[in-house]
């Protein structure tokens, strides 16, 4: 059972993560930390943090459904692909034991502090890139679907994974790109989120607060987003992300 200070200290780690992930992405870089702070299991605060940061999923989907018009075939054709690897990134993680998974956290950190710091330059690449050729697109779903593993076992960072991968195969704009990404994120989520319930491991008075706070965040980030600038809140995160992972090592190490 966690103690009211634990509770107060995870809740402010949701309010931090659903305002950067407003503003600049990365707010698993947060909560996970501070769940592990609190004593939980490793995987136990993995899986809470997966089915708490759902709703924020849905928030980010919802934002930008008006362009999803004319990708219904795509929605159709990659979905089931992302939902099957949240799926199988769920199993993969429950059975994974609890002493393998603690000595993953540093290296899973460092790979998420990466793909942040690799999102703008990916974002460059695809404003600029030369047009895949038409027909490419099927050849999206295995890549997607491996993406997805990685989602549904840990899952930071997975949207610069699944954005890279839409716009190598993909011909379309970033601003469709994006909305895409977000329908395929919200999907490997929600599926690894409804597997994982069964697992008995969700804590559920640290997941609750959690979804509160980053409401609450994310409400506050949309009305911060014009007056702070991504990039540097995106190092701010990726230099806690560091901290905490050299942390673990040593740790690990020791």
């Amino acid at each position: 059972m966690l103690s009211v200070s634990q509770l107060i200290l995870v809740a402010v780690a949701a309010v931090a993560a659903g305002l950067v992930n407003a503003i600049a992405g990365g707010g698993t870089l947060i909560t996970f930390p501070a769940l592990l702070a609190t004593g939980m299991p490793p995987i136990a605060a993995n899986i809470t943090s997966t089915v708490a940061l759902c709703p924020g999923f849905l928030g980010a989907l919802l934002a930008q459904r008006d362009d999803l018009r004319g990708q219904k075939s795509r929605i159709v054709k990659f979905v089931p692909a992302a939902m099957l690897g949240g799926i199988c990134g769920g199993i993969l993680l429950l059975n994974t034991s609890d002493k393998v998974f603690r000595g993953l956290v540093p290296f899973l950190l460092l790979l998420a502090c990466l793909l942040l710091a690799s999102q703008d330059r990916v974002r460059t690449w695809l404003s600029t890139r030369r047009h895949p050729t038409r027909g490419t697109e099927h050849w999206a779903i295995l890549p997607i679907g491996i993406g997805a593993i990685y989602g549904g076992y840990f899952g930071a960072g997975l949207s610069v994974i699944i954005l890279a991968v839409l716009g190598l195969l993909l011909d379309d704009s970033l601003t469709r790109l994006n909305a895409l990404k977000q329908v395929l994120s919200f999907s490997i989520n929600l599926a690894a989120a409804l597997f994982l319930l069964s697992s008995g491991q969700v804590v559920w008075p640290a997941a609750i607060v959690m979804i509160a706070g980053a409401l609450v965040g994310g409400a506050i980030g949309g009305r911060l987003a014009g007056r702070i600038k991504a990039a540097v809140l995106r190092r701010l995160v990726i230099g806690i992300g560091l901290i905490i992972a050299g942390i673990y090592l040593v740790r690990l190490w020791t």
